[in-house]
């Protein structure tokens, strides 16, 4: 028996104090939830899931993206969320201003979002909705789930068959020439922040004239 307990792995006192912590911090979320009263559009509402390489924005980067939209699509414009949740949830807390969004996602608890929600796989680029026609939004705003050229090339295919030009992709600094070449965008001065520090630089690209930089 000894012997068997040997082959089993152990956790590190650094992991368990950190796995501690995570769950301690989604304890204290869900208490926040149940005695303030449920926000379905705040950040965190969804919580993030790592192993679909889900990373949420920071509340004040979140509404800075959300701003930068809305300002973008211009007086009842319509606003594409792919793969970027938290900026959607954002743009519904602004529920009442001239203009609308949906979001495009692969994970499907964000289907209480209800008709505003689209299931979407980049995998599969233009698998969309017949009612999602082509270059029928002001502006997409896009943030490809991987960094890989692969990732963001598919993306890049949904993204110029919604648009109508204008583009705000968000990915890693290490993307920027992938992201010039297959959207002709450009990066931005301002630096997005993640409510969990990541690994990778995080930047913006645009193809337009934006309050970015």
């Amino acid at each position: 028996m000894d012997d068997d307990d040997d082959d089993i792995p152990q956790l590190s006192s650094h992991t368990l104090a950190a796995l501690q912590e995570f769950y301690l911090e989604q304890q204290q979320r869900e208490g926040m939830k149940t005695s303030q009263g449920f926000n379905q559009y705040s950040i965190g509402s969804i919580e993030e899931d790592w192993q679909l390489s889900q990373f949420w924005y920071s509340d004040e980067t979140a509404s800075c993206l959300a701003n930068e939209a809305v300002v973008a699509a211009g007086k009842g414009g319509r606003i594409a969320c792919v793969s970027a949740p938290s900026v959607y949830q954002k743009l519904k807390e602004q529920d009442g201003k001239d203009f609308s969004a949906c979001i495009l996602e692969y994970d499907k608890r964000f289907s209480v979002y209800g008709e505003e929600f689209i299931f979407y796989d980049y995998n599969h680029p233009l698998n969309l909705p017949e009612n999602l026609l082509p270059h029928s939004f002001d502006i997409v705003i896009a943030d490809p789930p991987y960094l890989s050229e692969e990732c963001l090339q598919k993306t890049a295919e949904t993204i110029k068959y919604l648009t109508k030009g204008k583009i705000l992709l968000c990915t890693g600094a290490i993307m920027e020439e992938q992201a010039a070449k297959h959207l002709g965008v450009k990066i931005c001065k301002f630096i997005p922040k993640h409510s969990r520090n990541l690994a990778n630089e995080f930047r913006c690209y645009v193809n337009y004239a934006s309050g970015l930089d």
